[in-house]
């Protein structure tokens, strides 16, 4: 299934570059723009699951367990976490120098899930078992 949807998302994201040539002031032109957009949400979306998503037992050999509430400390997390809230700082700092403050709070509404999962990670870090 990952395969499928890496493919496939591979696939639409080579046709939205494909459209994005076509794109003009015309009919066609907005046509494909749509195409474009569309392909291209739909591809990267494909491409996120392809590559996120985690390979789940087969049915037969599940084993109910206790589920362990918070996994062993991993640096990694952290990592991710502090360089994503640098990386988002960054972006919304050069927003503010170059745009004004407008631009800033539009830049850090769109960058507010990005924010939110970085602290996750932080927070999963320092409250997870040593």
């Amino acid at each position: 299934m990952r395969r499928l949807a890496l493919v496939t998302g591979s696939a639409l994201v080579i046709v939205a570059f494909a459209a994005a040539t076509r794109v003009a002031d015309t009919r066609e032109g907005l046509i494909a723009e749509v195409v474009t957009l569309l392909a291209g949400v739909a591809g990267v979306g494909l491409l996120i699951y392809g590559l996120a998503a985690r390979q789940g037992a087969s049915r037969s050999k599940r084993v109910d367990r206790a589920p362990n509430p918070l996994p062993p400390r991993n640096s990694r997390d952290l990592l991710l976490g502090a360089g994503g809230v640098a990386v988002s700082a960054i972006l919304v700092i050069g927003l503010a120098i170059t745009g004004g403050p407008l631009p800033a709070v539009f830049g850090l509404a769109l960058l507010l899930p990005m924010i939110a999962g970085c602290v996750y990670l932080c927070v999963r870090f320092l409250r997870a078992n040593p």
